[in-house]
């Protein structure tokens, strides 16, 4: 349905819509030219390594993190569930969640625990414990949230922490969206709970997302997992692309606060935009509205927002529930103030 549209407005991809800084680019085109073009260490190139090593550090009061620069989020994510995950073991994850995390759990023979946040989107304590059982061996976090734009708080995350600590659960916390917060700096859990491994990327704060470049990072009392995730990388991926591994030390040094300022702008006029036609609940973070359906029918109210020319996302692809849709904003204001025309004009004809 798609392929046949004309003039769509595209609400569908995760994708920043900004290009990738022009030192970034050129760091990367150099570092071609300079031949960096081998095998690196499969954990990567220390400068990076010990970079954000010091970043984690310093954020965490970790004395010697360990980090593994990996082939995106998504590659870190796999090391992790592979490295971790036995037949049978539950890995509880917030529903709505990432499509990748049910699918991460199936691939190692685990038991996806949906741990419900409807209506609010928001994963608390006394939600997580409802769902607990003796199988229970990790916890999934991802904050600020896709497809639901939800960004959890301090106090909330301490409590979860405890919780966890309780148990005993590894946390993987899954951070990529971390400097699109807009009502405040986005907390990691990890400041609280060290059994924890954090995932970040640098494909949507610098506009590389097909350079498929992330990491993650872990306390010392984690080192052997570390050690297990770096022997699966070596016969899986081998190592992250050379020459963008070095560009990525430039893009630690490149300031993006203009960007997240722009993305807070038009989260501000998809939500001003759609309030009164939807039950919408504010975004905080990400790029991404989770909008309720009109009669709760997601999948009918998607297959007619294409027929208008606006491509946007059924819930059921993110959760067990098809009552809502997913907005991506991450284009251009002239496109928001579009989709946001139609979808409220489909709304009204109910």
């Amino acid at each position: 349905m798609a392929q046949s549209m004309k003039d769509p407005v595209d609400f569908s991809i995760g994708q920043p819509d900004f290009n990738a800084p022009d030192a970034v680019k050129e760091a990367a085109i150099k570092a071609i030219r300079d031949n960096d073009n081998g095998y690196t260490l499969t954990a990567g190139i220390e400068p990076l390594r010990g970079a954000l090593a010091e970043q984690i550090a310093e954020e965490f009061n970790w004395a010697e993190p360990s980090v593994i620069i990996t082939c995106g989020v998504s590659g870190a994510l796999h090391l992790a569930s592979l490295a971790t995950i036995n037949p049978g073991d539950e890995v509880l994850v917030a529903d709505p969640y990432f499509v990748i995390y049910k699918y991460m759990v199936s691939l190692a023979n685990g038991r996806c625990v949906f741990v419900d946040t409807y209506p609010d989107f928001k994963i608390t304590a006394e939600r997580v414990a409802r769902c607990l059982t003796p199988k229970s061996k990790i916890l999934v976090i991802n904050s600020p949230a896709n497809p639901t734009g939800a960004v959890y708080d301090k106090e909330n995350l301490k409590a979860i922490a405890e919780l966890a600590a309780r148990h005993n659960l590894l946390v993987i916390s899954d951070e990529i969206y971390r400097d699109f917060s807009y009502d405040g700096p986005a907390v990691s859990i990890a400041s609280f709970y060290e059994n924890t491994l954090v995932l970040r990327g640098f494909s949507k704060s610098y506009g590389i997302a097909g350079w498929r470049l992330g990491f993650m990072a872990a306390p010392e009392s984690l080192i052997e997992l570390m050690e297990k995730m770096l022997a699966l990388q070596q016969y899986t991926f081998v190592c992250a692309a050379h020459p963008l591994q070095i560009a990525a030390l430039t893009a630690l040094e490149c300031d993006t606060s203009e960007q997240c300022a722009n993305y807070r702008r038009k989260r501000d006029l998809v939500y001003e935009g759609l309030k009164e036609a939807f039950e919408l609940v504010r975004p905080e973070g990400a790029f991404y509205a989770f909008a309720t359906a009109p009669g709760g029918k997601a999948g009918e109210f998607v297959t007619a927002a294409i027929k208008n020319g606006v491509l946007v996302i059924p819930g059921a692809v993110f959760s067990r529930r098809d009552s809502h849709f997913r907005i991506s904003y991450a284009t251009s204001d002239e496109m928001i103030r579009k989709g946001v025309e139609r979808l409220c004009r489909l709304a009204e004809k109910g």
